[in-house]
């Protein structure tokens, strides 16, 4: 039985699973997706996206944290660059695992793992990914997702200001004469009963 074991040995020691994931990590931050299979995808999708999440913020430690997992210069570089740029808004889940046909020779399970902000079929380009506020907490969630309201709200508001001072100088004559209408109205009326 396999209770509470979590880790997939993956039929390697330990240093050779380590340098094995090092490896595809570093594969998978250069070219921004790889084909491989399926146990080892998920395998790689466990120790990528701490490295990822450590990637959002920009220190001298994070930069040797990162290097001491995937001891590759480019890969560091390019991960802190330009891949942190992109995930800056998602709160996690930055790789995707695509499942594919087996494979020929030994029928394994394949699959493709890529990183979620690049593939332009799901993405549609370089749309910007909201941030999603979590249902556990009461009070910043909602203000949250009530701000970008308020924001389009004071934009059409600030729209009809706009116009409105050009519809009341046109207007105004007309709209001081009827107020004093009616009032010469409502005194005739009175004095009438």
């Amino acid at each position: 039985m396999r209770h509470g074991k979590k880790v997939n040995h993956l039929g390697r020691t330990n240093s050779h699973r380590k340098a094995m994931l090092a490896n595809m990590a570093t594969s998978l931050i250069l070219h921004k997706r790889i084909t491989t299979t399926l146990a080892k995808a998920k395998a790689l999708r466990g120790y990528a996206e701490p490295l990822l999440t450590k990637a959002k913020n920009d220190t001298t430690h994070s930069r040797r944290t990162v290097f001491s997992y995937l001891q590759d210069k480019d890969a560091v570089s390019i991960l802190f660059r330009d891949i942190a740029a992109k995930i800056a808004n998602r709160p996690g889940g930055y790789t995707r695992i695509i499942k594919l046909e087996n494979r020929l020779g030994d029928n394994a399970e394949m699959a493709i793992i890529e990183l979620v902000d690049y593939n332009t079929v799901y993405t549609k380009g370089d749309a910007p990914v909201a941030k999603k506020s979590t249902r556990r907490r009461g009070g910043k969630g909602g203000a949250v997702a009530a701000a970008p309201a308020a924001q389009t709200e004071e934009v059409a508001v600030a729209e009809e200001v706009t116009e409105a001072p050009v519809a009341e100088e046109t207007a105004a004559p007309a709209e001081e004469a009827a107020p004093e209408a009616p009032a010469a109205n409502e005194e005739n009326a009175e004095k009438g009963e």
